[in-house]
């Protein structure tokens, strides 16, 4: 069994070979390794190769693959059963713990994904203030919804135009996409449109356009457009809910949405989202009130287990100071070696999360990020898969430490960035 023949056995049974497209490689060329087992910090494919993992499942892996903690909750919740379709005590736990670590969140729900948590938060902000209209930024991803699926037309005040097949142009004509840490832009949108505004969605730290951060003051004029206007603020923290703070990074910039997204490291790797906020906002959720969401697996007490166990981990062993000290030390290396080879491509980071731009200026936006040099990106992929280390296989991905990064991980990956730099 190799890397290549399970590509092409899948490609005749999954639309594309993989069941979330970036998976594809299509943005660096080639084809994908097929994981066999991991642990750590590390993973294996099928041909027995090892990888120093920046991937981390895209952000849930914040302890490292497999962490016994977590696989034990999981073990010993399964010998009670997989999943129950009425509530268990451990969604309990789960929603006292978030509503306890996020002022901003009262009461919360849980669903099974972060598309299904935006999703839920831009049908709730409709909702409770009964308007259409949302705003987005560009260059965020908030899932494959409808209504968020889409890019900014011919000018920054324009409707969107769809992003994808399958999303019809009325559900576009509902959602306002502009740049990001753009305050006139800003300012201008809501003199226009302000009265018709539910809600403005955000990832409160964009991560799915490379890393890029907001500067300062963005988002207390945000917070006071919104307020102003009465229109809803979302902060998206599917990433950095859990990740670069106890609090999400809400607590770190002081800002208090009214809505929030979660996933990703609240389930510990497996299959999770939750939304909440305001108590009287979502008092307009079923059965409290008209606005309708419901799901099958919501609040799974396998996923309840893992989440559960795996931010007490982080809170018992000071997870979030660990991190940024692993991660001061990976800028430290990245830079020397940058400084080394007279590269002044842009790092990116924000405690456990990084990114390298492959451009000369500095990233604020997704049109900086555009600039990126796609080319000499997936040079530096490859050349750095091909020496066992891996970074996500696309320029617009953020990276992603865990605390089973070791100094010989860095310096291992401080090398071999070397090496592939210097083919660029």
């Amino acid at each position: 069994m190799t890397n290549s023949s399970l590509f092409a056995e899948a490609k005749r049974f999954i639309p594309g070979g993989v069941n979330s497209p970036v998976r594809a490689f299509r943005n660096v060329g080639g084809e994908p390794f097929f994981v066999s087992r991991a642990k750590g910090s590390h993973l294996w494919d099928v041909e027995g190769r090892e990888y120093i993992d920046y991937v981390g499942t895209w952000g849930p892996a914040i302890l490292g693959h497999a962490p016994d903690v977590v696989v034990e909750a999981v073990r010993e919740t399964a010998k009670s059963g997989l999943s129950f379709g009425i509530p268990n005590p451990l969604e309990v736990d789960m929603a006292r713990l978030i509503c306890t670590w996020v002022p901003s969140i009262e009461k919360v729900r849980m669903v099974n994904s972060g598309t299904e948590a935006t999703m839920s938060c831009v049908r709730l902000a409709r909702g409770a203030t009964n308007r259409k209209l949302i705003v987005k930024f560009e260059g965020c991803y908030h899932g494959h919804v409808d209504s968020l699926l889409v890019k900014a037309g011919s000018g920054a005040l324009t409707h969107g135009s769809p992003d994808s097949a399958g999303v019809p142009q009325e559900f576009a004509n509902l959602t306002i996409t502009i740049p990001f840490n753009d305050p006139e832009i800003l300012a201008e949108t809501f003199q226009k449109f302000g009265e018709q505004i539910a809600a403005v969605i955000v990832e409160a730290v964009p991560a799915n356009a490379g890393l890029f951060l907001p500067k300062p003051g963005f988002y207390e004029g945000l917070r006071g457009l919104c307020d102003q206007s009465g229109a809803l603020l979302i902060f998206d923290e599917v990433m950095t809910g859990f990740r670069v703070a106890k609090g999400g990074y809400q607590s770190l910039a002081q800002i208090k949405p009214d809505l929030t997204a979660l996933g990703k490291v609240i389930g510990g790797g497996l299959p999770i989202g939750a939304f909440g906020g305001r108590a009287d906002i979502m008092r307009w959720l079923s059965p409290e009130g008209p606005v309708y969401q419901a799901g099958t697996l919501s609040g799974n007490p396998l996923a309840m287990a893992a989440g559960l166990s795996q931010l007490r981990e982080l809170e018992r062993v000071d997870g979030w100071g660990r991190l940024e000290k692993l991660g001061q030390q990976m800028e430290s290396r990245v830079r020397d070696v940058l400084h080394r080879l007279d590269k002044n491509y842009q790092f990116v980071r924000l405690g456990s999360m990084f990114c390298l731009f492959f451009c000369d200026a500095p990233v604020w936006s997704f049109a900086d990020a555009a600039k990126s040099d796609l080319a000499s990106f997936r040079s530096f992929f490859h050349s750095c898969l091909e020496r066992g280390v891996y970074f996500a296989p696309s320029q617009f991905e953020t990276g992603f430490l865990c605390l089973e990064h070791t100094a010989a991980d860095l310096e291992r990956t401080a090398a071999v960035l070397e090496q592939a730099l210097k083919r660029i």
